[in-house]
């Protein structure tokens, strides 16, 4: 989807360590990617999508759009993890009017949380296969507190919060805006962050299954960390192979295949009950992204487990680029970080 001029938003990513911008104006010609920018935040600042310091990392997105010159304050956020739920569910077949109206109540079987205590959105996905009078439904919850958060947060950094999306469905718009492939094709999208990995299977522009678990970074660094003895920026260092003089590099090695291998086995479960449940076909391709991509071994090791092929995500691909602002090995580093940003920067503001 294409922005207007008077819709415009600009994408703001805010992970558990690192934030990320982005700007896209329309043309003629197509999107262009106007600004992007990464910054770290302190580690402990968000843990389990929960914001412990919201002066630090307000501090950090208002240098962030000063540094890149980003004049907007209109923007679009997100959010993930535990205080976000994602279901499939499985209704009477129903208008949107009256599901509108009775969705609260059709929830509360399926959102761990008071129904109260959260805000409720859904989507008609389509007739169940199953039965004709039954209808596929993508229920959405978000816990009232934890956008409460977010909304204070982007005030405080200066900012006019429009949209707030989740972060699985920010990279899907991404995808669907760069991935020229088959529509008969099933993808699955494989976000794998600091602290915690998404799974979105997508045939099309329709998502057949969902799941998050607290998988990322954080463990390999956290392993290395109680295995050596060592402080978290060296466990950091020695994660991405730059010599530290205290770790020995053998042992990172060996945590890091260990961690690899236990994202490989839970990834191919959910693929695994996938292809047990569903009659879309079996899976065609994953796609990779986050910080996780970069980590030596992982893409490898997915491909020989899932048995398909694996890529990291490129979405600049579907972008008007200047290259003498944004140079291709510039873009290759930040590619795999970059989805979420992009993928709200494409929203606008009457966007549901």
């Amino acid at each position: 989807m294409l922005l207007k001029k008077r819709d415009h938003l600009v994408g703001l990513d805010i992970g558990s360590s690192l934030i990320k911008v982005a700007e896209i104006k329309e043309t003629a010609k197509g999107p262009v990617l106007k600004k992007f920018g990464i910054a770290k935040i302190a580690p402990g600042s968000i843990v389990d999508g929960n914001i412990q310091d919201v002066g630090g990392i307000a501090q950090v997105i208002r240098t962030l759009f000063k540094t890149h010159k980003i004049k907007e304050k209109n923007v679009a956020i997100s959010t993930g993890g535990y205080s976000v739920v994602i279901k499939t569910i499985n209704l009477p077949t129903t208008s949107e009017q009256e599901l509108h109206e009775s969705i609260r109540f059709e929830a509360e079987q399926y959102i761990p949380y008071d129904v109260e205590d959260v805000n409720i959105d859904f989507q008609i996905l389509g007739t169940s296969v199953f039965s004709p009078d039954q209808m596929n439904v993508l229920l959405v919850a978000v816990k009232k507190d934890l956008v409460a958060e977010y909304i204070d947060l982007t005030h405080q950094a200066g900012l006019n919060p429009c949209i707030i999306d989740v972060d699985t469905f920010a990279l899907q718009n991404i995808h669907e805006t760069v991935y020229k492939g088959s529509d008969e094709q099933v993808v699955m999208l494989v976000d794998v962050g600091h602290s915690k990995t998404s799974l979105n299977i997508l045939k099309g522009k329709t998502s057949l299954m969902m799941r998050d678990n607290s998988s990322g970074i954080a463990q390999i660094s956290e392993e290395i960390v109680a295995a050596t003895g060592c402080t978290p920026d060296q466990a950091e260092a020695a994660i991405w192979g730059r010599e530290t003089g205290v770790i020995d590099q053998e042992e990172v090695d060996a945590i890091r295949s260990t961690i690899v291998q236990k994202w490989c086995s839970e990834i191919y479960s959910v693929v695994n009950t996938y292809q047990s449940k569903s009659s879309e076909g079996i899976l065609d391709r994953v796609v990779l992204c986050g910080g996780g991509a970069f980590v030596q071994g992982f893409s490898d090791s997915l491909a020989a487990e899932v048995a398909v092929e694996v890529t990291i995500i490129d979405p600049f691909s579907g972008l008007i680029i200047d290259e003498a602002q944004f140079p291709d090995d510039l873009l290759n580093k930040m590619a795999p970080l970059a989805p979420i940003a992009l993928g709200l920067a494409l929203r606008k503001v009457d966007d549901k």
